[in-house]
């Protein structure tokens, strides 16, 4: 697979040929660097003051591409593995070459010339075989508002066969201004979306990894949802843990989002560790746990004795496991964990007896219908001692520019509720099963709508 990116000279760029010391690349060398999916070469056609363009030729091993079910993709059929377009066409494969032979550029840092990183120049970049999975007008939808001009040209199904059409590939070429690291990032986000299909796991630190690339540009993006969804492998958890990043940094009002705004999520991972503890519960179930985000800091404190994660997700369970390094635990450590496979809206023996429930973000996610089976599972049949509730604050959301008037924080969200609507829903719930609830708010607290997460404690009256 290629790509060839042109820099074109200008009053701030005089000589093009500046270009190999932002991409720490030499115009007079050929270099080749082997990566995991096969070997890269950096080489430049043309290199003269007034333009200068170099290419990036991947040509990617299919002996190691057929030994991983990710770098593969997933085609679909029994030959996939060995019959695709993995080594000739545009993929995450790309994005991760450009991660490792331009890393300096990505990052923006140039020690010879650091005044060049900031140079906004001309640019233009081909790829000559681009999957384009959700039309040919997908590339413009997802560069365009970024600023460049693009050009897709839907490449035929098979040239010798003009009544099968085209296929869901076009050549791609961008044309706009920037810095080098922008176009980059820009690259290197968004080619993984184009062909819809990532080569390796997708983890947390991809989530990271997007929010680090994209951040700045990623919350005004009108495809924010498409881009996140497909650059994380539709792994709803991390899509949600991203648009809730960003909305975060977009809801502060004010220019700028103060350097001590810490993440919500952190935020409200701190408030529910420190309410177990100063409620001196020893044995805890997490239900909705996900990936194992809070588990892991419980059990790095021993206050927290006995320790269950419980999610309907065998595949969230599994991603749990690893984080957590069950396998490689002490003896010790390892009593004290359990993951179990189970429904927050089921009866469930395994869970009767703890001293404290933990429903972190899970509420919002079950139809209202179904709430009150959530309530006669957690408080009519484990009947804790404690019960710890977060959940959106439905009024908070007019403070996230980007969200429509209406909209929920995540497409996966049935609702969200407003502080009186959760205040009601939990007071009955406390009437009806004999629990004293509290309430309190997570996040940056707004005099008129109040903070973000609003938290609801139930403690179990002496007696019932």
């Amino acid at each position: 697979m290629l790509l060839t990116l042109t820099a074109t000279a200008t009053v701030d760029l005089p000589d093009a040929t500046d270009l190999g010391y932002l991409l720490h690349k030499h115009p007079d060398r050929v270099q080749v660097f082997e990566l995991t999916v096969g070997t890269a070469t950096v080489l430049y056609p043309e290199s003269t003051p007034a333009r200068c363009t170099v290419a990036l030729i991947l040509d990617v091993d299919p002996i190691e591409l057929a030994r991983s079910k990710f770098r593969r993709g997933s085609d679909g059929f029994a030959l996939g593995q060995y019959v695709n377009d993995r080594p000739y066409a545009g993929s995450s494969m790309l994005a991760v070459a450009l991660s490792r032979v331009f890393k300096s550029a990505l990052a923006g840092v140039c020690k010879t010339h650091p005044d060049l990183a900031e140079t906004v120049m001309p640019l233009h970049v081909t790829i000559p075989a681009m999957p384009a999975r959700g039309g040919a007008d997908l590339p413009g939808r997802l560069f365009e508002p970024l600023g460049w001009d693009v050009t897709a040209e839907p490449l035929p199904l098979d040239e010798t066969i003009s009544q099968w059409g085209d296929a869901d590939y076009v050549r791609l070429e961008l044309s706009g201004t920037a810095t080098l690291s922008a176009a980059l990032r820009h690259l290197y986000v968004l080619l993984p979306v184009l062909d819809d299909v990532k080569h390796y796991w997708v983890g947390e630190e991809e989530a990271d990894k997007l929010v680090r690339m994209a951040g700045e540009w990623l919350v005004d993006h009108p495809e924010t949802g498409l881009i996140a969804s497909r650059y994380l492998a539709h792994r709803r958890e991390l899509v949600a843990s991203v648009v809730d990043r960003l909305a975060e940094e977009a809801a502060v009002p004010g220019d700028e989002v103060p350097a001590s705004n810490a993440s919500l999520a952190q935020l409200r991972q701190d408030a529910v560790l420190t309410t177990l503890e100063d409620l001196g519960v020893a044995r805890v179930v997490d239900l909705g746990c996900g990936e194992g985000r809070l588990l892991r800091e419980m059990l790095a404190r021993p206050a927290f004795t006995r320790i269950v994660g419980v999610d309907v997700s065998d595949s969230a369970l599994r991603r749990a496991e690893r984080r957590l390094g069950i396998d490689e635990l002490p003896d010790r450590q390892r009593d004290r964990i359990a993951l179990l496979q189970s429904s927050a809206t089921y009866r469930d023996a395994r869970l009767r007896g703890f001293d404290a429930v933990v429903l972190m973000e899970v509420v919002e996610h079950v139809d209202e219908p179904r709430l009150p089976a959530l309530v006669r599972s957690v408080f009519g049949d484990m009947r804790p001692r404690v019960v710890l509730v977060t959940t959106p604050n439905a009024e908070y959301n007019v403070l996230y520019p980007n969200l429509a008037p209406g909209a929920f924080r995540h497409p996966d969200h049935r609702f969200e509720y407003t502080r009186t609507q959760f205040e009601s829903w939990a007071s009955e719930i406390a009437a009806t099963h004999g629990y004293d609830p509290t309430f309190t708010g997570i996040g940056e607290n707004d005099e008129t709508h109040g903070a973000p997460t609003q938290m609801a404690v139930f403690t179990r009256k002496e007696g019932s």
